[in-house]
């Protein structure tokens, strides 16, 4: 099993930056690559970007390219969401997940962080 934390939401005004938080414990010797996904109100969750447990290459979908850089530090087990340049539209709750070697699938999930993004 693999648990997995996140922190670092919050308010921030429009054209703000926060950064997230995933910590991984547990069997992380299962994860293969942790993922961020979002969530808003009344919508279907989302991907947002991955980045690989060990070799870090990381992967964006479109919308965030340029604005959100996600990272690692494997010493401290974390995964890092850097988002710049807030925009409304990306208020929702956001969720990092590690995708599991056996399975090939994002097996794993935090409980989820809420980034609001108003003025």
């Amino acid at each position: 099993q693999v648990q997995l934390v996140e922190s670092g939401g919050g308010l921030v005004q429009p054209e703000g930056s926060l950064r997230l938080s995933c910590t991984a414990s547990g069997s992380i010797s299962n994860i293969n690559v942790v993922g961020w996904f979002r969530q808003g109100l009344g919508k279907e969750r989302e991907f947002v970007g991955q980045i690989g447990w060990r070799g870090g290459r990381t992967s964006y979908a479109d919308y965030v390219q340029g604005r959100f850089t996600i990272s690692r530090d494997n010493a401290k087990n974390t995964v890092y969401l850097q988002m710049n340049s807030l925009k409304a539209e990306d208020t929702a709750v956001y969720y990092c997940g590690a995708l599991g070697k056996v399975t090939g699938r994002y097996d794993y999930w935090g409980q989820g962080t809420q980034v609001t993004v108003s003025s």
